[in-house]
């Protein structure tokens, strides 16, 4: 694994071994980032299931203001300091958080993140479970986006409350999904209405 852009560009993130982490692949980090690249710079991130802390740092290195790195798993958070320490990054610029997903937002109480990134275990099927409880969390604003990954033969709606999905695309038994508030489509159709006019 390495970082693609930014200023930590073509660094490998520390190897490892452990079963229970799949982490992205790079060709769809590349998608994630490409639909992101604009809504970068400054952004306030959360990094789900952070397995290796391998996107929040992907964000960082782009120009992302602070991550929050959420895992439950002691074996991952050891192997996301392991990369902060490799590649030097501020501890100014991120918070680890040792706590089960579902529950650090059901009880977040922050500000909104700017964007989410969530790459579920792939062998629970709980991506589904995950945007629903995003959708009734303090932690997912009117104009947060949303990048999540799940499996192709589990469950995922397009609509879960005032949250939408926008984008979907499909990488053999991997889904990527992008989802944001209901609002920011109509304000992006707006948009597109005054240009037209």
């Amino acid at each position: 694994m390495r970082v693609i852009a930014g200023k930590y560009r073509g660094h490998q993130l520390v190897s490892f071994n452990a079963d229970h982490i799949r982490p992205t692949t790079d060709r769809v980090k590349e998608t994630i980032f490409n639909k992101l690249q604009f809504q970068l710079e400054g952004a306030n991130v959360a990094d789900l299931f952070c397995g290796t802390g391998n996107l929040g740092i992907e964000a960082l290195s782009r120009d992302a203001k602070f991550c929050t790195f959420v895992e439950k798993n002691p074996k991952s958070l050891t192997i996301t300091r392991q990369n902060f320490e490799k590649l030097k990054v501020p501890p100014s610029q991120y918070k680890i958080i040792n706590m089960d997903v579902i529950a650090f937002l059901k009880s977040y109480t922050g500000e909104a993140f700017d964007i989410i990134f969530a790459d579920p275990p792939f062998t629970e099927k709980m991506a589904h479970f995950v945007v629903e409880a995003a959708s009734g969390s303090q932690a997912f604003g009117n104009h947060t986006v949303m990048a999540i990954e799940s499996q192709r033969k589990e469950r995922m709606e397009d609509r879960y409350g005032q949250l939408v999905r926008y984008s979907k695309k499909e990488y053999g038994d991997k889904i990527l999904s992008m989802f944001c508030h209901e609002s920011a489509l109509e304000e992006d159709t707006q948009e597109e209405e005054n240009e037209h006019e």
